[in-house]
This record gives structure tokens, C-alpha cells and sequence, in this order.
């Protein structure tokens, strides 16, 4: 069976043209090598497949007929990926979350553009309540 196919009918990947995509661009490789969409898979290959910045990594058992249900996934493959491919996706969120420490560098564009937004809205609520003021002193001397 092809890659590719192998791929969605697995259920890696949601179509079979995504799955042939990723092959193309070198993110599945067989027993090492990379392989292109319409490389064979025989029981016993080991794949890697870089999906979501992980490289998930697997040992064929057997061929599937067609693409089978997610219950079904495990008697067709066996999942090797090690454990620190998905906490190194979690720490990738947590420096997602606060992408800069306070005080190092320049502020980004993003940053100064709400700097200004946060200025001007202190500055326009002040020069609203010195306007009102000085309307109500001359109010009181009238």
C-alpha cells in the first residue's frame, strides 16, 4: 500500500491529498529514508510522520483494506512516538503564552500599537474630566 494511503486510511491525516502533501514536502519517512507519496508500505516498516511539530512515530503490523475507524487504528499500527515529543509540544504553548520577557528589547509593533491604544484612552478620559470641570466652575461663578 502507498504511504499516502496508508497515511489517511489510519487516519493520520483527514484526506488522502493532505497525507500525499506532507509526504511531498519530506515529513514522512520509511525505515529512515524519506519517502515520496507513492512508496510502498510492507508490515514491519518503521515510519516517522511530522505532523503538528511532532514527529509521530510508528511500526506497521498490517495492511488495512481501506481506511478504518479510530477504534479500529491500533491493530494496524503500533505507536512508538516517545513522551517527550508531546511535553515538548507543551512547553512550545506555554512560550506561545508570554512570547517576551518585560524589559528585553524593543517593543514589537503589536506592543507599541497597544501602549498607544492604552495612553490614549487614559489621556481622553482626563481631557473629558478637566473639560467638564472647568464647564461646572463657570457654571457656579454665573
Amino acid at each position: 500500500m502507498r504511504i499516502d494511503k496508508f497515511l489517511w486510511s489510519t487516519r493520520y491525516f483527514k484526506t488522502r491529498n493532505i497525507a500525499a502533501t506532507a509526504c511531498k514536502k519530506g515529513h514522512a519517512k520509511i525505515n529512515g529514508i524519506t519517502a515520496k507519496p507513492g512508496k510502498e508500505v510492507f508490515p514491519m516498516d518503521e515510519v516517522v510522520v511530522r505532523k503538528n511539530q511532532i514527529d509521530y512515530k510508528f511500526t506497521v503490523l498490517d495492511i488495512p483494506p481501506s481506511r478504518v475507524g479510530a477504534k479500529l487504528v491500533d491493530i494496524y499500527r503500533k505507536d512508538t512516538t516517545p513522551k517527550e515529543a508531546f511535553e515538548h509540544n507543551e512547553l512550545l504553548q506555554y512560550s506561545k503564552d508570554y512570547y517576551r520577557k518585560k524589559g528585553i528589547g524593543r517593543p514589537t509593533k503589536k506592543d507599541r500599537r497597544d501602549i498607544d491604544d492604552y495612553l490614549d484612552g487614559d489621556t481622553n478620559n482626563d481631557e473629558a474630566s478637566t473639560i467638564d470641570h472647568e464647564n461646572k466652575s463657570k457654571e457656579v461663578e454665573d
